[in-house]
């Protein structure tokens, strides 16, 4: 009796290594910035620059994030509908993978690394005969950039008197990463004199025409804060006006008395 022998299907080979760490085996990146922190609705650069080791051939580069639940993937931010709109690729292949994104809000408040797929060209016959799969090696620059993105808020007292001085601040929630020129408002009208790399200003012996809704912007932006407003009480106020009846009243009743 003669057995047939079946030879199981050969099972695909895929090479498949994921490095986390700015710099492992000649696979590095180096982040202009670890941490970012950006005003709303502006554009974000994302510097960086990158080494990986010469028996490589890059087939991919792409940005991505921290993922969003525990064990979900990396996404490739270009792919994203929630990004693919705003985000621009500045680098190449070779050394740069410097990103632009635009329009940021508080949900783009991530961590976000520097994403390769390469493979061996000497191998790519191999795994091809037995995979359709190109990629061997996916690498991520981790730790990455972190973003934090803030709007401005006007800090101020609700009441002064007049003739006081009072200082108002434009607060972030984080340091803002670029040099800004902060800009002031009154009513929706720039104040022009009022624009300084200090976040604050300073109304020195207020006047009543000084009361009105404060709000601040960054010079170039488009961001306004919302506006708070100051109101600015007359230096003789109820206390000092009943003093004065008081006292006139006082005076005109002693003239009358005095003439009869």
């Amino acid at each position: 009796m003669v057995m047939s022998v079946r030879m199981a299907p050969p099972l695909p080979l895929i090479f498949l290594l994921v490095i986390h760490g700015v710099s492992s085996a000649d696979w590095g990146v180096s982040y202009g910035h670890s941490h970012i922190c950006a005003l709303k609705d502006s554009s974000v650069i994302m510097s960086c620059n990158y080494t990986y080791p010469t028996e490589y051939q890059i087939r991919k580069v792409f940005w991505t994030r921290n993922p969003v639940k525990v064990g979900e993937e990396y996404p490739d931010l270009s792919e994203d509908p929630e990004y693919s709109q705003r985000l621009q690729y500045l680098g190449d292949k070779q050394k740069n993978c410097t990103i632009r994104l635009s329009h940021v809000t508080q949900k783009d408040s991530h961590e976000y690394y520097f994403s390769v797929i390469a493979d061996k060209p000497d191998l790519s016959s191999l795994i091809k005969y037995f995979t359709t799969a190109e990629d061997n090696v996916k690498w991520i620059g981790a730790p990455g950039v972190s973003l934090t993105v803030t709007d401005l808020q006007v800090e101020s007292p609700e009441r002064v008197t007049e003739g006081d001085s009072v200082r108002l601040t434009c607060k972030s929630s984080c340091a803002l990463t670029d040099r800004a020129t902060f800009i002031w408002y009154r009513n929706s009208q720039p104040l022009t004199e009022r624009s300084d790399r200090n976040n604050q200003l300073l109304l020195q012996s207020v006047r009543r025409e000084d009361a009105g809704r404060y709000s601040c912007a960054l010079q170039e932006h488009t961001y306004i804060s919302p506006a708070v407003q100051l109101s600015v009480t007359c230096e003789y106020g109820f206390s000092h006006f009943f003093f004065l009846s008081f006292f006139l009243s006082f005076f005109l009743s002693f003239f009358l008395s005095f003439n009869l």
